[in-house]
């Protein structure tokens, strides 16, 4: 078992937070992959308790069981997801962000935050798709952010504090895409498109780097401002408590 910990049925209902009753009905709809048998035991995993809980996450979202199965089933097959979602053959290819997903086992998962990959961080982080599961795996859905989320948690901010952050980051990153999508919509993409797209998709790829160079250039600027503020007013105040009182006479 490599020192997995393994749960019989009851405990693995136990601790996704749901019924015996509701865990062998997602076994029965194929939700769930089938469980290590031990004669007559069914000995559940992490990866099973992680796929509840990104099922959990789903549900809360608003999909229902069938789009959840067709959506896992997808996922696992290597079909294309936007294929289900009604993109296939759109018009104008847009060129999407150019994130590597990492998979890893629960027990890579742990040891890069070790200690803090707890039931709430692992919801919060299917909840803001950061994470999903494909059999045995667990996918992250960016290098780049899984590589700064560890950093960051080595440096000794806590993991719920950094997916706070990230939920935060996603917000303003929404706001900004708004941004840049309004400016593409009134002055850029106001003509009919051209037949097949291309020279359109070939703007919007161009218009995009524009895009980002913009937010990386201006958010450095914003953090070294805000840097330099918060290091003159610690040395400042570290300067006043340790300034000698006025000379005492004689």
């Amino acid at each position: 078992m490599g020192g997995e910990r393994e749960y019989r049925v009851t405990e693995l209902a136990e601790e996704a937070g749901i019924t015996v009753r509701t865990l062998r009905f997602y076994r029965e709809r194929k939700l769930l992959p089938p469980p290590r048998r031990e004669g007559r035991i069914a000995w559940y995993g992490h990866h099973h308790l992680a796929r509840l809980r990104t099922i959990g996450a789903l549900l809360e979202r608003g999909h229902t069981l069938g789009g959840i199965a067709e959506l896992l089933s997808a996922f696992e097959c290597g079909r294309d997801v936007g294929e289900l979602l009604g993109l296939a053959g759109a018009a104008i290819g847009v060129p999407w962000a150019e994130e590597a997903a990492v998979r890893l086992t629960p027990e890579e998962l742990a040891d890069r935050f070790a200690g803090e990959v707890t039931p709430e961080n692992l919801t919060a982080s299917l909840d803001l798709g950061y994470l999903a599961v494909d059999g045995e795996e667990i996918v992250h859905v960016s290098r780049r952010l899984l590589d700064a989320s560890t950093d960051l948690v080595r440096h000794g901010i806590p993991l719920a504090a950094v997916l706070t952050a990230g939920r935060e980051v996603r917000a303003h990153a929404d706001a900004l895409a708004e941004t840049f999508t309004g400016l593409l919509r009134d002055h850029v993409l106001t003509g009919p498109p051209p037949d097949g797209g291309g020279d359109a998709a070939e703007t919007l790829g161009r218009l995009r780097d524009l895009a980002r160079t913009v937010v990386d250039a201006e958010l450095a600027m914003a953090v070294d401002r805000r840097v330099r503020t918060e290091l003159e007013t610690r040395l400042g105040a570290h300067g006043a408590a340790g300034e000698p009182g006025p000379a005492r006479p004689g």
